[in-house]
C-alpha cells in the first residue's frame, strides 16, 4: 500500500536531480541509492497516513533500496515515537542501522529517536558509534546530539564533536560543524573556548560551519588562526 502511494508521486525529473544531489556514482557515499524523486512534505504526508502498519512492513520499507521508501519508513517511526516513547521503536531502529545510510535519513531521524530515547539514559551508545568505521553510524552519533542541544543539554556533543575531528568525510566535518554552530547560538561562550582549543584539528569546513553565527569579528580571528596553523 505505502509503496503503491509513493510510485504514484513519482517525479522522472526530480529523480535525476536526486541521484546527482545526494552521490549515487560509483564509489561515491550514495552508489546505488534509487530515487523517486518525492518531496519530503509528499513523503511525510504518506508517512502520517500509515502510522499503523505492521513492524513487518516497516521492515521491508527500509531495506528498499528505493531512498523514498527508506525515509517514509523513518518516519513513521519517528511520528509513533512522538505519540508515546516506545523503548521497542528505539531497539528497532538500532537494529537496522545499516539500513539508515544517507544524510537525509539520519538527519531526520535519529536526534527524535536516538537522541529523545537517550536524553534521560546512559549514552555510551552515542560513543561506540562515534567510533565506528561506518560513516553513517558517527553521523548518527553526532547529530542525535542535536535533541540534547535543544534542550540546553551541550556536554556530549562536545565530547563526540572531538572525537571526529579528525575524521577524513566532509559529511562528519560539516555534521560537526552544524553541531557545534547549534551549541554556540545558546552558548557562545562554550563555543568559543572550544574553538580556541581544537581549531588545529578541524577541518576548515567544520570550522566554518562552526562559525557561521558569530560576529564577522570572531569568524576571521578563527579564520585567521586556521590560515597560520
Amino acid at each position: 500500500m505505502v509503496k503503491k502511494e509513493l510510485q504514484k508521486l513519482k517525479n522522472k525529473e526530480k529523480a535525476k536531480i536526486l541521484l546527482r544531489f545526494f552521490k549515487t556514482g560509483k564509489g561515491e557515499y550514495g552508489e546505488g541509492d534509487v530515487f523517486l524523486g518525492i518531496k519530503v512534505p509528499d513523503i511525510r504526508i504518506v508517512a502520517k497516513k500509515n502510522l499503523n502498519i505492521s513492524p513487518k512492513e516497516i521492515k521491508e520499507l527500509l531495506e528498499s533500496n528505493i531512498h523514498e521508501h527508506r525515509l517514509t519508513a523513518l518516519l513513521i517511526l519517528v511520528e509513533n515515537f512522538k505519540k508515546e516513547e516506545k523503548e521497542e521503536v528505539f531497539n528497532f531502529y538500532i537494529n537496522n542501522l545499516k539500513n539508515i545510510n544517507n544524510w537525509d535519513l539520519v538527519d531526520l531521524s535519529c536526534p527524535n529517536i536516538v537522541g529523545k530515547h537517550l536524553f534521560k539514559r546512559d549514552r555510551n551508545l552515542l560513543y561506540k558509534l562515534a567510533e565506528s568505521e561506518n560513516l553513517w553510524e558517527k553521523r548518527i552519533a553526532i547529530v542525535s546530539t542535536y535533541y540534547f542541544i535543544k534542550n540546553n543539554d551541550f556536554k556530549d556533543t562536545m565530547k563526540i564533536a572531538k572525537i571526529l575531528l579528525k575524521d577524513e568525510h566532509d559529511l562528519i566535518h560539516k555534521a560537526v560543524g552544524w553541531m557545534l554552530r547549534e551549541v554556540g547560538k545558546r552558548d557562545e561562550e562554550m563555543l568559543i573556548d572550544f574553538l580556541e582549543k581544537e581549531y588545529y584539528n578541524m577541518s576548515r569546513m567544520t570550522l566554518r560551519y562552526a562559525i557561521e553565527r558569530l560576529e564577522e569579528s570572531k569568524r576571521k580571528y578563527f579564520l585567521n588562526k586556521k590560515n597560520e596553523k
